[in-house]
C-alpha cells in the first residue's frame, strides 16, 4: 500500500529551476520546512523539504530516499515558505538558491541547533564584591561585573562586544582568575541575554503621535509610508510603535541598508526597549548570526534589526515590519539571488496580515507611486521637533572662487566661523582614497586598472594604486610610461580632503569615516562614539555618514563635488543625487542648532541643484514622476535586464543578439540592446547587456518561457548569464 504523501520535494542549493523528489524516510511523511540529507550526484546535499506529495513525475526506481531529517520541526513556516518560493518566482532564481539565503550558513552545512559556546556569568562571590573599591582601583573590571551581575543569563562574546566594546576578553579573563566569573556552555540558539530598559519615551510631537495612532488603528495588513524630513524623528515613531507591541507579546523585524547603521539604532533600541535584540548583518561570525536567527525563530528576541538578508528570518510572532530608509539601494541584492529586500518586506507583511512602514525622507519614486495608487497610506512629518528649522542650502559657483586644493573660499570661511563657535562640520565626498587619478600632465596619460574600464585610485597612505571595482592594486607608476614625465594624483578622495583639513585647521580633530577608515571591527562605533562625545570636530565620509546618522554637534555641510551624479548615463542617477544631497544635508542643524549647508559646483544653473536648493525633494520628485510617465520608465512600466560577461570580449554581445532573435515579445513588451555595459570591462571580463521594458504581468509571462530557451543556446555555458528583475543599476 502506497503511504500518503511518501513524495518530498526539496530545494537544494543548484543552479537548477526545479525541485528534487525523493521518497520519505521509513518513519514517515516529512514536514515542509525542515532540513534533510539526501543523496545527490555521487555525494550528499543538504537541503530543505518545501512540499510532500503522493506522486512524482519522476518514475519510480529512479527515486532515492531520504538519507536523514535533520530537524524535529520545521524551521520554516508556511508563510516564509510561500514568500521564498513566490521569490524564486517573480526573480527567475532558483529555488534551492533563494531556500539557501533564508538560512545561516552553520544551518546549510547541517550543523544542529543545539550547539554549545562560551559564555561567563558572576560566580557565587561576584555579588559580595566591593564594586566601589573595585570601580576606583580597575573600573573596566567593575564594568564588566555589572553587566554580568545585571543579566540574570550566563553572557556571550556578542553581548559583551556590542556593552564593553572589543577590549574585554583580558578583563573577563582577569575576573575569571580571581574566581567571580566563571565560564559556561551555553547552546548557540540561547546566546542573546535580556537587557534592562534605561530610558523612557519622549513626548511625541503632532505630526508623530497622529502617526502612530494611524498605524496603531490599522487592522491585518496596512502599508504606510513615513515620508519626514531628515531630523523629524522617524525613529521615535518605530520606537513607540515597537514599545507597545513588545509589550503585548509581539515581535518586530527592522530592515536597515547597511552595517554602519546598526550600531547606533541598535544601542538607542537597547536603551529604549530593553528585553532581547537579535542583531543580524554580514559582519557576524556565523555562531553569532545562528544565535540570532534562532533567537528571532524561536521568539525569545522581541526585536530583529538587520540588514537586506534578515528579510528571510523567521518569526514568531510577527507584529511589525520596518524599512528605514526604504529609498536605498542596498535593499537590492546585486549578486546572485536578486532580490529586493523592501519589496519582499511588504509581501511578507501582507502575507502575515500585519503592518509595515516604509520611512525616509527621500521617499523612492516607487513609493511615492505606490501612494498615488492607493497601494501604501502616507504619513508627514513636515517638521523638526522642537524649534529646529531645517538647514538653509546654499550653491557656491566653483568658477567664480577663489579655490584651495578643491576647497572653495567661501566654504572655508565658513568652516572657521561654525568651528569657532565650537560646533561640529561635515565634509561629504562620495569617492575613497587619496585621488581619483593618477595623471601625466605632460601628455595626459593617466594609470588604468588593468582588468576593468576604470581608473586607478591612489591610496597615499600606503603608497597604493587600487581598483575600486575589481579590488587589484599595484605600485604608482614612478615615470610616465608614455614620455617619461613624473606622474600627479589628480582630484579629490576622502585621503587628500583629511590631509588638506589638516594643514588648514591643524588645531582641530579630524575623522575620516569611510570603507577604508572602517575596515576594522569596532572601528566605526568608537568613531561615532568620538564624534558624539566632541571630541572630533572636522568630518570627512562618504555615503556611510548620510544614512540616517543623528550628529547633534553638526551645524556645517559642505558638499564638496556635487557635480558627480549631474551627468550619469543611468535613467536614476538625478534620483539617485537628489536623495543624496537631500540627506547629506539633513546632517546640518540639530539639537536647538540652525544648519547650513554648502553645495560646490561647476554647474551652479542647473535645474536639479536649484530645484533642491529652492523647493526641495517634493518638487523634484513630482517633476521626476512626470517624467517616468512620459517616458514609460519605473515605476509606470516594469523593467528586467539580461546581463552576459565572459573573459571573451565578443562572446556576451553575441549571446544576448541570439538571445533576442529568440524573443517573441507579446504587445506592450520591448526589448532594448544588446550593448555594452556602461563599464565594458570589469575583472578581466568584458560585460554587455539587453534590458527588456514593459508592462509587469506580460513582462514576466514573456521572461518565464524566454528564460527556459536561453539555457540551449550555444553560447550559454561559455559565458555567465543572469537575468535582472527590477534592476535599480545598469550593469
Amino acid at each position: 500500500m502506497t503511504r500518503p504523501n511518501h513524495i518530498v520535494r526539496v530545494a537544494l542549493k543548484t543552479p537548477v529551476d526545479h525541485l528534487f523528489d525523493y521518497t520519505a524516510p521509513a518513519s514517515g511523511p516529512t514536514a515542509a520546512g525542515t532540513r534533510v540529507r539526501v543523496p545527490f550526484g555521487r555525494g550528499n546535499s543538504i537541503g530543505v523539504v518545501v512540499e510532500t506529495d503522493a506522486h512524482s513525475s519522476v518514475a519510480p526506481e529512479k527515486l532515492r530516499p531520504v538519507t536523514a531529517v535533520l530537524d524535529e520541526k520545521p524551521l520554516l513556516d508556511e508563510t516564509l515558505i510561500s514568500l521564498l518560493r513566490w521569490a524564486a518566482d517573480y526573480y527567475q532564481h532558483p529555488p534551492g538558491e533563494v531556500f539557501a539565503a533564508a538560512l545561516p550558513a552553520l544551518l546549510r552545512q547541517g550543523r544542529a541547533l543545539d550547539e554549545t559556546t562560551d559564555a561567563w556569568r558572576c560566580s557565587e562571590a561576584g555579588p559580595d564584591i566591593d564594586h566601589d573599591a573595585l570601580q576606583r582601583r580597575a573600573p573596566r573590571q567593575a564594568a564588566a561585573l555589572t553587566l554580568l551581575g545585571a543579566i540574570d543569563r550566563p553572557v556571550t562574546a556578542a553581548t559583551l562586544d556590542a556593552e564593553l566594546g572589543r577590549g574585554w576578553r583580558p578583563i573577563v579573563r582577569n575576573l575569571e582568575k580571581k574566581g567571580w566569573v566563571r565560564r559556561v556552555e551555553v547552546p548557540i540558539a540561547n546566546t542573546l541575554a535580556a537587557i534592562p530598559a534605561s530610558e523612557t519615551g519622549r513626548k511625541l510631537t503632532r505630526h508623530q503621535q497622529t502617526a502612530v495612532n494611524e498605524i496603531r488603528a490599522a487592522n491585518g495588513f496596512a502599508a504606510f509610508l513615513l515620508y519626514g524630513v531628515t531630523g523629524s524623528g522617524k525613529t521615535e515613531v518605530y520606537l513607540q510603535l515597537i514599545d507597545e507591541l513588545v509589550g503585548a507579546g509581539g515581535q518586530a523585524l527592522v530592515l536597515v541598508p547597511e552595517i554602519g547603521l546598526t550600531p547606533q539604532l541598535v544601542e538607542r533600541f537597547r536603551r529604549r526597549l530593553g528585553g532581547t535584540i537579535a542583531v543580524m548583518h554580514s559582519g557576524l561570525n556565523e555562531s553569532e548570526r545562528l544565535a540570532a536567527w534562532r533567537a528571532a525563530a524561536d521568539g525569545s528576541a522581541d526585536v530583529v534589526v538587520g540588514t537586506r538578508s534578515a528579510v528571510f528570518v523567521p518569526l514568531a510572532r510577527p507584529k511589525l515590519i520596518v524599512v528605514d530608509e526604504e529609498h536605498d539601494t542596498s535593499y537590492k541584492q546585486q549578486e546572485g539571488f536578486r532580490y529586493s529586500a523592501r519589496d519582499l518586506a511588504v509581501l511578507r507583511a501582507q502575507r502575515h496580515g500585519i503592518r509595515v512602514v516604509l520611512g525616509s525622507a527621500t521617499p523612492s519614486l516607487e513609493s511615492l507611486h505606490n501612494v498615488s495608487q492607493d497601494r501604501y497610506r502616507q504619513l508627514e512629518l513636515p517638521a523638526r521637533p522642537g524649534a529646529v528649522a531645517m538647514p538653509k542650502m546654499r550653491l557656491i559657483d566653483m568658477r567664480r572662487e577663489p579655490v584651495d586644493a578643491g576647497f572653495s573660499a567661501s566654504l572655508v570661511a565658513a568652516m572657521r566661523e561654525h568651528l569657532a563657535a565650537g560646533d561640529q562640520v561635515l565634509l561629504f565626498l562620495n569617492r575613497r582614497g587619496f585621488a581619483p587619478a593618477w595623471f601625466c600632465p605632460e601628455c595626459g596619460w593617466i594609470s588604468d586598472c588593468r582588468r576593468c574600464d576604470a581608473r586607478m585610485t591612489l591610496h597615499r597612505a600606503i603608497n597604493r594604486l587600487r581598483c575600486h571595482h575589481c579590488g587589484s592594486e599595484r605600485a604608482p607608476e614612478k615615470t610616465c610610461p608614455e614620455c617619461d614625465s613624473e606622474p600627479q594624483p589628480v582630484g579629490l578622495g576622502t585621503q587628500r580632503v583629511e590631509e588638506t583639513m589638516a594643514r588648514l585647521f591643524p588645531e582641530h580633530a579630524i575623522a575620516r569615516i569611510d570603507r577604508d577608515s572602517t575596515r576594522r571591527r569596532g572601528t566605526l562605533e568608537q568613531m561615532l562614539g568620538e564624534i558624539h562625545a566632541g571630541q572630533r570636530q572636522i568630518l570627512i565620509g562618504t555615503q556611510m555618514l548620510t544614512k540616517g546618522h543623528h550628529f547633534p554637534g553638526v551645524t556645517l555641510v559642505g558638499i564638496v563635488d556635487a557635480d558627480q551624479g549631474l551627468f550619469g548615463t543611468d535613467p536614476r542617477s538625478n534620483e539617485r543625487l537628489a536623495q543624496l544631497v537631500i540627506q547629506v544635508a539633513g546632517r546640518a542643524g540639530r539639537a536647538e542648532k540652525p544648519g547650513e549647508v554648502l553645495v560646490q559646483t561647476q554647474y551652479p544653473e542647473h535645474p536639479l541643484l536649484n530645484m533642491l536648493a529652492t523647493e526641495g525633494y517634493t518638487c523634484f520628485a513630482a517633476a521626476a514622476l512626470a517624467e517616468r510617465e512620459a517616458t514609460g520608465w519605473p515605476p509606470y512600466a516594469a523593467l528586467a535586464l539580461l546581463r552576459a560577461d565572459a573573459s571573451d570580449e565578443q562572446l556576451p554581445l553575441r549571446f544576448l543578439a541570439a538571445a533576442r532573435e529568440l524573443a517573441n515579445p507579446p504587445a506592450g513588451v520591448r526589448l532594448l540592446g544588446p550593448a555594452a555595459a556602461p563599464m565594458p570591462r570589469r575583472a578581466g571580463r568584458y560585460r554587455s547587456q539587453l534590458l527588456i521594458q514593459g508592462a509587469r504581468k506580460p513582462l514576466h509571462i514573456f521572461l518565464q518561457g524566454w528564460k527556459t530557451k536561453l539555457t540551449g543556446l550555444p553560447d550559454a555555458r561559455r559565458i555567465r548569464w543572469s537575468l535582472d528583475i527590477d534592476p535599480v543599476e545598469l550593469f
